[in-house]
């Protein structure tokens, strides 16, 4: 496969830099001291929102920059399905399909890591 590794560097760009903007403005919410949010796992608002910034906003620039990209892929998945599969299970589908497109996407990253344009592959060369 002569390409799959600009294709994963192209997919993580992509993924993780258009995540900012969903985890950007939740991370200015954050630092204003505004806690209010879904709570659609019962585990109360100031934490789904905490978790839901490190997820969207601090995961998606290590996954943008190749490091730590198997890690960090994972809480964006499991965000995408949470928000696509609970958040908007009543909606129709066109609603929960750009969840549901996000998680397909860290399910590649997570699966493939970084590729050999990244961060990870820097960091494994030196160790070796």
């Amino acid at each position: 496969m002569p390409f799959k590794n600009l294709s994963l560097l192209i997919l993580r760009l992509a993924g993780g830099l258009m995540m900012l903007t969903h985890g950007y403005p939740k991370f200015m919410k954050l630092l204003s001291g505004d806690f209010s949010f879904a709570d659609p796992l019962g585990l109360g608002e100031e934490f789904s929102l905490v978790a839901t910034v490190f997820a969207e906003f601090i995961c998606s620039i290590l996954v943008a920059l190749g490091l730590f990209t198997r890690l960090a892929s994972v809480p964006i998945l499991f965000t995408m399905l949470i928000a696509a599969l609970v958040v908007h299970s009543g909606d129709p589908f066109g609603k929960q399909e750009m969840g549901l497109l996000y998680a397909a996407v860290f399910a590649v990253t997570a699966l493939n890591g970084g590729g050999n344009y990244s961060l990870d592959k820097i960091i494994r060369n030196k160790n070796i």
